[in-house]
């Protein structure tokens, strides 16, 4: 069964999350064919843009709690999508929690439409958002980020605008999406590359300064009491013990 489905329009490929039994949660399985797909797509001529959605109502839960991929490979999707010589485009029309936003921070630009939520859910099953900080906490507010990062809350469309974690939203996420889509058409493909370059350079340092760190943090967090307790209170769904 695949897990990411590819379409073809005008030099645009779309590659689309599509594991909605499990609100396409990065899997380990997830995670390594889409990296195969950015690969392709990458290599591809015919290929100016990339425009990375989902099927279902979630563009991605986060990390599946029941296969999830080594905090390496998540880290090496992440970097790929950065370092990739052609502009990555985020869209997204439903909700998006923990690990999914680290995709959207990772891409060149994001869209959403405005019922679209997010949350940084991960202090609320006892982790933290570690390797996700490697392109979230270059791109973003960081008053507002410590916020989300802290409290796990639910917010929405414009406030992630606000943030930093979205470029823009709107009701019609493909009546935002034309103008840029045409606009990358127009563009030269090296011209493109060597601006994403400059785009992504402080974002790069991040990577080659804390990836170790954070990639150690994440799988000690993973494996600790705390996180236990909460993955499996999320599982039973019920509150874990340390709520008050």
């Amino acid at each position: 069964m695949t897990l990411i489905a590819r379409t073809r329009a005008r030099a645009v490929e779309t590659l689309s999350l599509d594991s909605p039994h499990n609100r396409n949660a990065l899997s380990a399985a997830l995670v390594g064919e889409l990296a195969d797909a950015l690969t392709d797509a990458g290599k591809d001529s015919g290929v100016r843009a990339i425009v990375l959605t989902h099927t279902g109502n979630t563009f991605s839960a986060g990390a599946d709690l029941k296969d999830p991929p080594p905090p390496e490979a998540l880290v090496a999707l992440l970097r790929q999508i950065i370092e990739l010589p052609k502009p990555v485009i985020a869209r997204v029309t439903g909700h998006v929690r923990a690990g999914g936003l680290g995709l959207l921070a990772a891409c060149d630009i994001a869209a959403a439409a405005t019922d679209a939520t997010f949350a940084f859910t991960e202090v609320r099953i006892g982790v933290a958002p570690a390797v996700i900080s490697l392109p979230l906490l270059p791109r973003t507010n960081p008053r507002a980020l410590a916020r989300h990062y802290l409290t796990g809350e639910r917010f929405d469309a414009a406030e992630a605008v606000a943030t930093g974690l979205l470029t823009a939203c709107d009701s019609d996420v493909d009546r935002v999406l034309a103008p840029i889509l045409d606009g990358l058409r127009r563009s030269a493909p090296d011209a493109l590359a060597e601006t994403k370059r400059l785009l992504t350079a402080r974002v790069l340092e991040a990577f080659d300064r804390d990836a170790a760190d954070l990639t150690a943090l994440s799988a000690r967090l993973f494996s600790s009491p705390q996180a236990r307790e909460g993955m499996t209170a999320f599982l039973e769904r019920r509150d874990p013990a340390w709520v008050v």
